[in-house]
């Protein structure tokens, strides 16, 4: 029997409060290749230029539920084996990575490409796209949690490319039991995290890969190199060391090793093609 494969396009951009995630989204769709299978979009309102509201510590909080439930049902239409997500921040894994834990009985592995573990809650950030992966293995907000039927077993998690965290991070990496494995690990070789997936048995595989682990001298479409940014903004903020050819090896490598499953591709920021969109859209002859 063929297996199903959903694209789904999510352009939100709520969860990492910058607009420009969903240009970036958009601009993922058209860049990705054509597929035979079925495809869903979420409608995501665009920025109107006013304050994100903040409840219960969560800044956009019931925005972002009612995405994060018509992802949801958007999956059920079609249950589909594998889902390949376009996005938008990174809360737009939350649904899929939820919907593929339950069809494969709990059982899913998921490799967590960042160069940040998302792990947070609104007691330590009010931007939810730091709270997902928490939030798939049980800890932060009670609604978003409770999206997730079958929670991840912390065992069958590892985040690949992150190479330093902040002191509340470390403690609830602790707390949750998750391992990782730094960039300079993955320079060379995936064998470290083959010899994980062989370790735990894992044969269906999520990827979460956002590409902010990868290196912004080297990667520009990254939030590091917003324009026109005051000296120090990103101060204090971890950054991605990776080439995007060795996440590509790590991706294909893990691919010949289990069933990938899943693979979500989260916060691309295509500053350059988004400034000139804006520009040509500020030309008379333009909107002739």
């Amino acid at each position: 029997m063929p297996t199903k494969t959903l694209r789904l396009n999510m352009p939100q951009w709520q969860g990492g409060t910058e607009p420009a995630y969903r240009f970036g989204a958009e601009l993922l769709r058209w860049l990705a290749p054509a597929h035979e299978g079925p495809e869903e979009t979420i409608e995501v309102p665009a920025a109107n230029g006013q304050p994100l509201e903040i409840e219960q510590g969560i800044k956009a909080r019931m925005v972002l539920l009612a995405q994060a439930r018509a992802a949801r049902a958007a999956i059920e239409r079609h249950q589909p084996d594998r889902i390949v997500t376009l996005g938008g921040d990174c809360l737009v894994d939350l649904a899929p990575m939820a919907y593929l834990n339950r069809r494969y009985d709990g059982k899913l592995g998921v490799l967590w490409v960042d160069a940040h573990p998302d792990v947070m809650s609104a007691a330590e950030f009010s931007h939810a796209h730091a709270h997902v992966l928490g939030m798939l293995l049980g800890r932060g907000d009670a609604d978003f949690t409770a999206e997730v039927e079958h929670k991840l077993n912390p065992a069958r998690v590892m985040i690949a490319g992150m190479s330093d965290w902040t002191p509340a991070e470390g403690n609830i990496l602790q707390e949750l039991g998750i391992r990782h494995t730094p960039a300079a690990d993955l320079a060379e070789s995936s064998q470290s995290i083959l010899d994980w997936i062989k370790a735990e048995g894992i044969s269906h595989l999520a990827v979460h890969f956002d590409l902010d682990v990868l290196d912004a001298a080297h990667f520009s479409p990254l939030l590091f190199n917003k324009p026109e940014q005051p000296e120090g903004t990103f101060d204090g903020i971890v950054q991605g060391t990776m080439r995007l050819g060795q996440v590509i090896r790590l991706l294909q490598d893990v691919s010949s090793a289990c069933d990938m499953v899943g693979l979500a591709f989260a916060e691309f920021l295509p500053w350059d093609m988004l400034r000139l969109k804006n520009a040509m859209a500020s030309l008379p002859i333009m909107q002739r």
